[in-house]
């Protein structure tokens, strides 16, 4: 099976889709980037697009636009913005979507969902990523440290196009995965996405906050909350890099759960990525972050099945008043939620 055919538009030329891009576009694939940043983009057409880090160095050169500024048609469009810009960003890309094309969400979050609104569900394509990855400068992306990537129709089906879309990503994560359940993944990393918005409550790095033994109890609760919804959703969600759905499930064991946190904290310990990316837009780059947009549908969905979310709920209170400046950044953050919740 031969890779995806025809040029490639990324929107969104960040952390996850500088870096997809940027593989690819060395691998000798036509792309053209996106992105709301002119400075990024006047840099990108300037002197190539830049990767960091640990894992390899080096540039690229390749088209780069505002969203206003793009034109043409096609066939394959790499989403790659933050989720809470999913639909704005579907809207404006929708006039340059070929005929029988498709978006990818190279997202965080159940986006699908909402770019099959903008796009038609049939013009929609699944995926999920969990490689390390941030944005630092202007035509400059760190790519820190790998992880998952996973290909796959949000209906289930097998078909020639996410085959080709496999391929492809395999340019750029050989052990990239096909999946006959990328929902099950997307719904995985909701779980693993709350266990990181919890560890932002903090200064304190993705492996010290997981490695902690006191907050494993509330960081069950956080991932659990969001494995206990999906079960009811009929999804079985599925694991990655060391996170383990089912040992943060209702009535899982000590053992299990300490099993996967080292799991995650051995996997995150070989990223130069020490920080999450929520982390990263609350302490760095002092801006909104995707709270509401991935983890809110894990508490509307529980609404829904009758599943209360109240840990979730509670982080996603504790980000907003970070992002509003009303509280600091503490390990008694995870305390204060800790004491607040109802009983499990």
């Amino acid at each position: 099976m031969s890779g995806v055919e025809g040029p490639i538009l990324v929107w969104g030329a960040g952390a996850i889709g500088g870096t997809v891009g940027a593989y690819l576009t060395r691998a000798g694939l036509p792309v053209t980037f996106v992105d709301i940043d002119s400075d990024h983009v006047d840099a990108i057409n300037a002197g190539g697009l830049a990767i960091e880090g640990p894992i390899e160095q080096f540039s690229v050169k390749a088209p780069a636009f505002t969203p206003d500024m793009v034109e043409g048609r096609f066939g394959c469009i790499l989403l790659c913005v933050k989720a809470h810009h999913t639909r704005g960003a579907a809207e404006q890309l929708r006039p340059h979507l070929a005929p029988g094309g498709y978006v990818a969400s190279f997202q965080n979050g159940l986006n699908e969902l909402e770019i099959a609104e903008v796009v038609g569900r049939e013009n929609t394509v699944g995926a999920f990523v969990n490689f390390g990855a941030d944005y630092m400068s202007p035509g400059v992306v760190q790519y820190s440290g790998r992880g998952a990537v996973v290909i796959g129709e949000i209906d289930g089906a097998v078909t020639p196009r996410v085959r080709a879309l496999h391929e492809t990503m395999r340019l750029f994560e050989p052990n990239a995965v096909l999946t006959d359940n990328v929902m099950g993944y997307l719904w995985g990393k909701l779980g693993y996405g709350a266990l990181l918005f919890a560890t932002a409550l903090t200064n304190a790095s993705i492996c010290e906050a997981l490695d902690a033994r006191e907050p494993r109890a509330l960081f069950r609760r956080v991932a659990g909350e969001a494995t206990a919804v999906a079960g009811k959703l009929g999804i079985q969600p599925l694991g990655f890099n060391g996170y383990d759905p089912a040992a943060f499930a209702p009535g899982a064991s000590d053992a299990a759960a300490d099993a996967s946190f080292d799991a995650m904290v051995a996997h995150n310990a070989k990223s130069a990525k020490t920080h999450s990316g929520i982390w990263r837009d609350l302490a760095v780059r002092k801006r909104k972050t995707e709270a509401d947009a991935q983890l809110g549908p894990i508490v509307t969905f529980g609404r829904q099945v009758g599943v209360a979310a109240p840990a979730t709920a509670g982080v996603i209170a504790m980000i907003h008043e970070i992002e509003d400046g009303r509280r600091p950044l503490a390990w008694d953050n995870l305390a204060e939620l800790a004491t607040s919740l109802p009983p499990a």
